[in-house]
C-alpha cells in the first residue's frame, strides 16, 4: 500500500462522534480499526472539574492534518481519521476522536497510539478546566 488517504480530520465545535470515524476508515482490505476516544472526566489531579473549554490556535487545523498525514505515511496503515473539539464541552464529551485502519491489529494498535501522542504533543490548543467552586485554570496541551 501506499500513503493512506486521510479519511476524516477536523478541528470542530461540533460534538464528535468515534462511530463516524471508525466508519469512515473501515474497508474490506483492513483486517483491523483501532480507535479512541478521549472524554472529559470529572477531576483533574485530585481536583474535581465541572467543565471544560478548549481554545484552539488558528493553524490548529493545519497541525492536526500534519499529524494524521505522518501516522498515514506509514504503508501498513490503510487510512486514517482524527479530530478535535474546541469550545464549552460537559464531562462525558468526547474531546479527541480518532479512528486507523490496518492489515492487522498490531501495526493498527501502534498506529493509533501514535496518532493520538503526536496529536497530544503537538496540538495547539490550551484547555480551560472549571472547578466547582468557580475557579479555573488553563492547561497548555502541547
Amino acid at each position: 500500500m501506499t500513503v493512506a488517504e486521510p479519511a476524516l480530520c477536523r478541528v470542530t465545535t461540533e460534538p464528535l462522534s468515534l462511530d463516524e470515524h471508525v466508519r469512515a476508515v473501515s474497508g474490506a482490505a483492513s483486517g483491523a480499526v483501532v480507535s479512541f476516544s478521549g472524554v472529559v472526566r470529572d477531576h483533574d489531579h485530585g481536583r474535581p472539574v465541572v467543565s471544560l473549554e478548549y481554545e484552539g490556535h488558528p493553524s490548529a487545523a493545519d497541525v492536526l492534518r500534519a499529524c494524521l498525514d505522518e501516522v498515514a505515511a506509514d504503508p501498513r496503515v490503510h487510512a486514517v481519521a482524527v479530530s478535535h473539539r474546541i469550545g464549552a464541552l460537559a464531562i462525558g464529551d468526547a474531546a479527541l476522536v480518532a479512528a486507523v485502519a490496518g492489515a492487522h491489529r498490531a501495526e493498527a494498535f501502534a498506529a493509533c497510539e501514535r496518532l493520538v501522542e503526536i496529536v497530544k504533543d503537538r496540538l495547539p490548543i490550551w484547555k480551560r478546566q472549571v472547578f466547582p467552586d468557580g475557579t479555573d485554570e488553563w492547561v497548555n496541551c502541547p
